[in-house]
């Protein structure tokens, strides 16, 4: 059975163009020719990656992080049985009637079983250095990899000259810089998608988990049919404008605001051009109508358009989701990313942070109360002494 399917899932008219068979594509004369089994290094290596990342958040990304303010903050709510059972077992978010309720049980009073409830939820979100640890990494190595990138690519004709991308296809062999280049890249993405587990969970989680599974598929189509020139091309356009997030993102969780705007700002400008401009205009032009003069329409090339053209959906509703944050950061000096960290998250903290001023306030008036208490006391009775005895 399993062989049966195999074999049609390889059928040769799936994945090359008419005529062409994947005898075409042996190795021969010193030329290595891509193959689906040299994509299995890439779970191996994405173990590799998660090791170098821990080695990374550990002794790179925390020092970096306290250098630049962030302290590992410890929340910890005021130990309660009754409402941790209830926290446990029933609801986060109770009712009004659940607090009623579980005041009185608890002989306390509504406001402090409500601050309660929001400490006892702020200890199980992540805090700010675990956030940066982790834009810290995925910064480093998008850096990385655009920097390779660029180098892998500033030479080659098919760059520079778009109808060298199809020229002879699909005899194209594979360079040992193209073969590193999507095999270190795929590896991140399994790397991003085993972490999910114990990352910072988001808002967009399930997105993130379908982001990086398409991300995989898309890579891993256009290896075996040996898209390997567009498909270059294709990363290279994506990850030069990760940097610039990543690095806003840093730079947020440390509350740098002014150069968090400008990285953003920096961010959108990229994602804008690269995302909306270059995208369609130069690789959809590439991979859409330039083929055509080669080789006529098979079933591989209307595969990879049609993905590429989801991918050119998804550019279009995350600059939607860009453009609301610019408005923001314009009119109202603040940049939140609405994809992911919460904005209830930071509210919430806020008014904890506030109403433990309030707390302090009234102690400190309460202090000074009895302060004026004291002095109006022994202004009435001058004859006493601290000791308690009178005075002769």
């Amino acid at each position: 059975m399993f062989q049966v399917f195999k074999e049609w899932f390889w059928l040769e008219r799936f994945w090359l163009p008419p005529t062409m068979k994947w005898s075409d594509l042996d190795d021969h004369d010193g030329l290595v020719f891509v193959k689906a089994s040299h994509l299995y290094m890439t779970i191996p290596y994405a173990f590799v990656l998660l090791i170098i990342r821990h080695f990374f958040e550990k002794f790179i990304a925390t020092p970096l992080a306290k250098t630049l303010g962030i302290k590992e903050e410890v929340r910890k709510a005021i130990p309660n049985t009754v409402l941790e059972n209830f926290f446990q077992h029933s609801t986060r978010q109770p009712s009004q009637s659940d607090i009623y309720g579980l005041a009185k049980k608890c002989n306390l009073t509504e406001r402090q079983v409500e601050r309660w409830f929001r400490s006892r939820r702020n200890q199980e979100r992540p805090c700010r250095m675990k956030k940066f640890q982790e834009a810290c990494w995925r910064f480093t190595f998008y850096l990385m990899i655009t920097v390779a990138g660029i180098a892998f690519l500033y030479d080659k004709p098919w760059v520079y000259d778009l109808w060298e991308v199809w020229n002879n296809y699909p005899r194209h062999p594979l360079l040992p810089s193209q073969y590193w280049y999507y095999i270190l890249e795929m590896s991140f993405y399994w790397s991003l998608l085993f972490s999910l587990g114990s990352d910072v969970k988001r808002k967009d989680f399930l997105a993130n988990v379908i982001h990086h599974l398409a991300a995989i598929s898309l890579m891993s189509f256009s290896w075996c049919a040996n898209y390997i020139r567009s498909g270059t091309l294709v990363m290279i356009v994506h990850d030069v404008a990760d940097i610039w997030l990543e690095s806003a993102k840093m730079f947020s969780y440390a509350q740098w605001k002014q150069t968090c705007n400008i990285l953003f700002f920096i961010f959108s400008a990229v994602f804008f051009i690269s995302r909306l401009i270059v995208f369609p205009f130069w690789i959809l032009y590439c991979t859409l109508i330039l083929p055509l003069y080669y080789v006529g329409p098979f079933f591989s090339y209307t595969f990879l358009n049609l993905q590429l053209i989801l991918l050119q959906v998804l550019h279009l509703y995350w600059g939607y989701f860009i453009l609301k944050m610019l408005k923001r950061c314009i009119f109202m000096k603040d940049i939140q990313d609405v994809r992911s960290d919460g904005e209830d998250e930071e509210e919430e903290e806020e008014e904890e942070g506030k109403e433990e001023a309030e707390e302090e306030g009234e102690a400190e008036a309460a202090e000074g109360k009895g302060r004026d208490s004291l002095k109006n006391g022994l202004g009435a009775h001058r004859n006493l002494i601290p000791n308690g005895q009178q005075g002769h």
